[in-house]
């Protein structure tokens, strides 16, 4: 199950091929159904022993990193390599002082019963908040401090994750969703992981047990109780529906039988082939059903290239999965368990202060020259928002990605994202941009952002390149917005 390290700047991370996912436990404690940790600890612990000793959680997760931390102190009292723990904290938006950040992974290692998080994955709900950048700074002073193994993110997109790793933030890991219905993380994904050998670990493989021979010739099903299958029915029928996905598991059952496996195997190596796939994350629930033997037969199946090309084939004939990966977190089609998430984003703070006066609003990002220099981030007149120029300063004042036109324009843009939010407008709304690059030639990233950022509302633009801009700046970014009436 071992595979070559992933070594960033110094350091080693090495996770198994096949990592043992806890999700499920929110799952079966949900409704404060009676659980038996003890049980769930000495399941685990069998996982664990049988190699399968990478396991993933997260803070929300219901007990789960309790019964991991029970199962690591078992191990290291009997004298065994205990597992690596995988964990995650998802903070609500908000202030991201160090003691925040502090108190977020001092709770994680008193849950585990552990001096250190082997791997802390962090989840944002919204780009625009930009505090993130705030707590992954903090994190990075923790991970020196060693309270934390590595750094990991939890679907953030390419353009993002990229523009982290251009701003020296020490990322090792990317968790995204990845299967046979949702391959977004083999497009830009895998260009970005490979060029900076960061390992993307892919959830979701098996699609809630959908991709198995008990979904095979069966009739839709209408009433999913559980989380996982009430998510994964999401994606079956995003991707084209029922009819379409039955196509796709007669053909996964032929390979496997040409190989004497099962449609999971099939379907885990398939993922496990793809580029930038350092790992696949196979759910469990625990102390009432285990797969391990049949799993373990992935690692050692290799599949022909007369598979793959079959497999291709009938991949054509499904939908993609819109936008890039973690984007079902945070726009529509949203693909989780709970279905739609907008009432959970309107109810998110306003990314930047606003104050009113008479007739006009104005947001205010905090940065020390709009103070200085009299001005707003932006101003809100009727319906009409002007954006002032725009650059990627970060929360301290200091310049995002200063070497990197592209992850600078993705930083701006999302601050003119969070200005328009918070002035009750959307990037549905925006009608010109204007973009000042210091080099012409950095036209192209730059205006890949601009896409990312509002092409759904397909503005007018102007693009001016050799401009002496003020400060330690690449691109300077001012846009108009009119709300509808």
């Amino acid at each position: 199950m071992d595979q070559p390290p992933f070594t960033r700047l110094g350091r080693t991370f090495r996770p198994r091929r096949l990592v043992t996912g806890l999700w499920q436990m929110a799952d079966q404690e949900r409704d404060s159904r009676p659980f038996d940790l003890d049980a769930a600890a000495e399941a685990l612990l069998g996982y664990a022993r049988a190699g399968f000793d990478t396991f993933d959680m997260a803070d929300h997760y219901g007990s789960a990193e309790i019964v991991a931390g029970m199962v690591h102190r078992t191990m290291r009292e009997a004298g065994e390599t205990p597992p690596l723990i995988l964990t995650k904290w998802c903070p609500p938006p908000g202030p991201m002082d160090t003691g925040t950040v502090r108190k977020g992974v001092e709770t994680a290692l008193q849950r585990l019963g552990t001096d250190r998080v082997d791997v802390m994955q962090f989840h944002w709900w919204r780009y625009e908040d930009q505090q993130y950048l705030d707590a992954l700074t903090h994190l990075a002073a923790l991970r020196d401090e060693g309270l934390i193994g590595e750094i990991g993110l939890t679907n953030f997109d390419a353009a993002h994750l990229e523009m982290l790793l251009d701003h020296g933030l020490p990322i090792a890991s990317n968790q995204v969703c990845f299967s046979l219905l949702d391959r977004r993380a083999r497009n830009d994904m895998a260009r970005v992981a490979a060029k900076h050998g960061v390992a993307v670990l892919a959830f979701g493989t098996l699609a809630g047990g959908f991709l198995s021979e008990r979904a095979l010739n069966q009739p839709e099903p209408q009433d999913i109780q559980d989380w996982s299958r009430m998510k994964y029915k999401r994606f079956i029928d995003q991707a084209g529906g029922w009819a379409v996905f039955q196509s796709l598991l007669r053909v996964l059952d032929r390979v496997a039988q040409r190989h004497g496996v099962s449609i999971s195997n099939v379907a885990t190596a398939w993922t496990l082939a793809q580029p930038g796939i350092a790992a696949c994350i196979v759910g469990t629930r625990l102390t009432e059903r285990e797969h391990r033997a049949d799993n373990l037969r992935a690692l050692s199946l290799r599949l022909t290239a007369d598979d793959l090309a079959e497999i291709e084939a009938t991949l054509n004939a499904l939908t993609g999965i819109p936008g890039d990966c973690g984007d079902e977190y945070r726009k529509p089609p949203f693909l989780t368990a709970s279905g739609d998430l907008s009432h959970h984003l309107d109810e998110l703070p306003a990314p930047m202060t606003v104050t009113e006066g008479p007739g006009r609003s104005w947001a205010l990002s905090g940065s020390i020259w709009e103070e200085k220099a009299g001005f707003a981030r932006a101003v809100r007149s009727g319906r009409r928002i002007l954006v002032s120029g725009t650059t990627a300063t970060a929360p301290n004042g200091q310049p995002v990605c200063p070497n990197d036109a592209g992850g600078q324009a993705v930083y701006a843009l999302d601050k003119v994202r969070a200005a328009i939010l918070s002035l009750g407008g959307r990037p549905e709304d925006v009608i010109r941009t204007r973009i000042y690059l210091r080099h012409a030639s950095d036209w192209e990233s730059v205006s890949a952002a601009h896409a990312r950022a509002f092409g759904s509302a397909r503005p007018a633009n102007t693009l001016i390149g050799g401009v002496d801009l003020i400060g330690p700046y690449l691109v300077e970014v001012e846009v108009e917005a009119e709300l509808p009436e």
